[in-house]
């Protein structure tokens, strides 16, 4: 059985030598002897002791934390304190609260050999419920429906469940130790930025946070999944943050979801064309900018086809239905970007023309719109066409609810067809 090796931190050097001396002849083996606890902390890196035995007085702090915590905390090593008496005394409410964390000088032999191992012991029954607190939580972490990623102080990744790795593609054999960025990579689905170190920023805040909205993982293969839930900082029994848990699941079905009840909200179900409930809303937006702008101006257009009841009653509804189709692409088609055109009802559209010059941008798009469907379509074997009529209404008498613009459009609406169709009237 090999030695247990211990680091020995004490300046006087008589003293020092003895307890060489003392503790060969226990059958342990002196690593070093150091005198400050600085050079401790260095030689507990290099030499990696089973434990160390300091005299309390060099047992201070470096920026703060205390020596002995360094060494048990990042190193996972057991300290034992030599203490005199007096130093007992003092110091015993805070530092040395643990029955076997210290021996006071002078001792014999079998004291310091039972301190010795009973801290040896205590800290291999600490580490075995620590392995076994580990296993349990990554049994649990395992079992979850979520992705779980755990990193340490630095954001570097610790563990990740399968669900994790099976989303980002990282096996977490090849993500241990790598900068969270490195495995998940985060942009804004909108804007195309990259999503910063999200470890990083609850880890120096201590605030949970949730992912941003319109988070795309771009996982390691370069597929680009839709992800939400948040990242939260991760405290030790004394409050310390000691790392970052992310914890997130693939969202791309519920975005789906979300999108198509926006579609079905706010978009007509056969052409796709913006519905009533979103014209009104546009019209609304165009009335207040107006507001804001003398030199503003816009139109609305109102077309009801003509003859399309006999269409739908001579070829029937699902030729109608393709028909409705087809105009709206026409329609579509002899407007510009920002325009709108959007399906009111049965064979009724309206069209909303923003920062037009003056009355005759519309009235030219009307003449566009009248030459566009006088083309025939071909449904179905049948060779189809229609017109329309138009009425054209503009915020030359500063309207200021979108109803009586499409009231006054509707107005000129049927004044064109009393004209006799396929034409378009001004409301004045």
């Amino acid at each position: 059985m090999f030695a247990r090796k211990i680091l020995v931190v004490e300046d006087e050097k008589i003293l020092a030598s003895n307890i060489r001396k003392i503790l060969q002849k226990l059958g342990y083996s002196v690593s070093e002897i150091t005198k400050s606890g600085e050079d401790a902390i260095k030689k507990v890196a290099e030499t990696h002791p089973h434990l160390v035995l300091i005299d309390i007085c060099l047992a201070g702090e470096i920026d703060g934390v205390r020596v002995a915590d360094i060494i048990e905390n990042q190193f996972h090593v057991p300290v034992v304190y030599l203490t005199d008496s007096s130093e007992y005394k003092t110091l015993h409410k805070n530092q040395l609260n643990d029955a076997f964390s210290y021996i006071v000088k002078p001792f014999i032999e079998s004291d310091l050999h039972f301190a010795i191992e009973m801290a040896l012991y205590k800290h291999q029954t600490k580490k075995i419920l620590l392995d076994e607190e580990k296993q349990r939580l990554a049994a649990i972490i395992n079992s979850m429906g979520y992705a779980v990623i755990v990193t340490c102080a630095n954001s570097c990744i610790q563990m990740m469940n399968p669900i994790a790795e099976r989303i980002t593609g990282w096996k977490q054999s090849e993500a241990l130790g790598k900068d969270l960025v490195e495995v998940v990579n985060l942009v804004d689905k909108i804007t195309g930025e990259t999503i910063g170190n999200l470890a990083r920023h609850v880890i120096e805040t201590g605030e949970v946070l949730n992912l941003p909205e319109n988070c795309t993982l771009i996982t390691k293969d370069g597929k680009e999944i839709a992800i939400g839930d948040n990242i939260a900082p991760i405290r030790d029994g004394d409050g310390n943050i000691t790392g970052a848990v992310l914890v997130f699941q693939d969202i791309t079905k519920r975005k789906e979801t979300e999108a198509q009840l926006m579609r079905n909200a706010f978009y007509d179900g056969l052409t796709a064309l913006p519905n009533r409930i979103l014209f009104l809303d546009r019209l609304t937006q165009t009335i207040e900018r107006s507001k804001r702008r003398s030199d503003y101006y816009f139109a609305v257009l109102f077309l009801d086809l003509d003859g399309f009841k006999e269409i739908n009653d001579r070829f029937g509804h699902g030729v109608g239905d393709d028909f409705l189709v087809a105009i709206a692409r026409r329609l579509e088609s002899c407007l510009r970007g920002g325009d709108t055109v959007a399906r009111f009802g049965g064979d009724e559209f309206t069209v909303l023309l923003e920062d037009i010059k003056d009355i005759t941008d519309a009235t030219n798009v009307a003449k566009r719109i009248q030459d566009s469907l006088r083309l025939p379509l071909s449904l179905n074997g049948y060779q189809l066409s229609t017109t329309a009529s138009i009425g054209i209404t503009w915020n030359f008498s500063n309207y200021e609810e979108p109803a009586t613009m499409l009231r006054d459009a509707d107005i000129a609406m049927y004044r064109a067809k009393r004209q006799g169709k396929a034409t378009y009237a001004i409301f004045s």
